[in-house]
């Protein structure tokens, strides 16, 4: 039976439970609601974002439908913020990637960066507040569905309540999940964007 919004899966509730502690110690170290982040840090962070999308987008290949696919919009930011072509193409990727191996571990994968679409709404409007920034020069990322968001995400729980409710499965995607948030912020921290 599809998960709903009312009725969260077992994988679900499995996905909360098992990134609480390290969504917390990331959200707690990302800049920005902090009184110096500026547009300068904003582009840095956002560059950041594109050498953690890019390459494990790719990897998530065909686990992952193109509609879904961010580092696109990534790159259209990155450009209305100055950064051309060659820049772009230049700009570090991470190596340090979390497994994707299965199905199971490609939803861990998901569960982060789908994830990260809802709290991209409260970043569009807070960037949009504190610096002046909008989809059109900057935050598209953060607005990436668009008017679609509550949607996508609701197909995205229907796939989790799809899918394989083993013991060895669920374990599996949770620690996706977990590796995932692991390694963006490690790879944030190399990038000395992270408070």
């Amino acid at each position: 039976m599809p998960a709903s919004s009312s009725s969260p899966s077992p994988l679900l509730l499995a996905l909360r439970e098992g990134t609480r502690d390290c969504h917390k110690a990331l959200e707690a170290r990302l800049p920005f609601f902090e009184a110096s982040f500026d547009v300068a840090a904003y582009s840095r962070l956002i560059q950041a974002y594109y050498g953690f999308h890019a390459p494990l987008e790719a990897r998530l290949g065909a686990y992952q439908e193109p509609m879904r696919t961010k580092t696109p919009t990534l790159t259209l930011d990155l450009q209305a913020l100055r950064l051309s072509a060659a820049d772009i193409d230049a700009l570090p990727l991470c190596q340090a990637l979390p497994a994707i191996s299965s199905e199971a571990s490609a939803l861990g994968v998901m569960y982060v960066l789908e994830g990260s679409t809802l709290g991209g709404q409260v970043l569009k409007r807070a960037m949009a507040e504190r610096l002046g920034l909008g989809p059109a020069n900057g935050t598209g990322f953060f607005d990436v569905y668009g008017a679609q968001t509550g949607n996508y995400w609701r197909s995205f729980l229907d796939r989790l309540g799809q899918a394989s409710a083993t013991p060895a499965a669920q374990a599996a995607t949770v620690q996706a999940a977990i590796e995932t948030f692991q390694c963006f912020e490690n790879w944030l921290g190399q990038r000395h964007v992270l408070n």
